[in-house]
């Protein structure tokens, strides 16, 4: 099955369902993207495509567990996915054409459905990546509660201290850290 070219006007009004279990789907846009992401276990998609009169409707869910670096200490962080989601994709107006030989950054701003001699095609690869992208942590952490690394040399806090001695700030300042504000009330 073509995910990148599905053709909405073959599918019955009661919908298609698609399941996608195909890796290549996420691994090869995480590398056009550069997205510091590996698949520890599968990533799966379940879809439920319903053709409408002016569009299509997408519900759907991706399941799967990835690894991403802590945003603060960049040990590698287990991430479970299991996002649902909701679309509703309308159809090109006439006219609306898709420009030829973009660059893999405008992926993401592309349309999932297009005409093509006046029937709807639908890109369920470009629609399961802008899911899986959002579904991804802006900040993962590996703990609540996570150090991060000490500025100076660099050592995980999280393991302990490392001995530097924290710069304080500008001398210059020093008399304004010994002012105490009292609330009034």
């Amino acid at each position: 099955m073509d995910l990148n070219h599905i053709a909405l006007n073959e599918i019955p009004p009661q919908g298609a369902s698609y399941k996608v279990a195909d890796e290549a789907v996420w691994v090869r846009r995480l590398g056009e993207f550069g997205v510091s992401c590996r698949i520890v276990e599968p990533v799966e998609a379940e879809v439920l495509v319903l053709p409408q009169e002016d569009g299509c409707l997408l519900r759907g869910v991706i399941r799967g567990v990835v690894s991403m670096p802590c945003n603060r200490c960049m040990e590698e962080t287990l991430v479970v996915l299991n996002q649902s989601f909701d679309e509703f994709e309308d159809y090109p107006r006439d006219g609306e054409t898709e420009p030829e030989g973009k660059e893999p950054t405008e992926i993401l701003d592309e349309c999932v459905v297009t005409m093509e001699g006046g029937a709807p095609f639908l890109d369920l690869a470009a629609l399961l990546w802008e899911e899986f992208s959002l579904a991804l942590p802006v900040k993962p952490l590996c703990k609540p509660d996570c150090k991060g690394l000490c500025p100076e040399c660099g050592k995980n806090l999280n393991e302990g201290a490392c001995g530097c001695v924290l710069d304080n700030g500008d001398p210059r300042l020093a008399a304004l850290r010994q002012l105490k504000v009292k609330r009034q009330g």
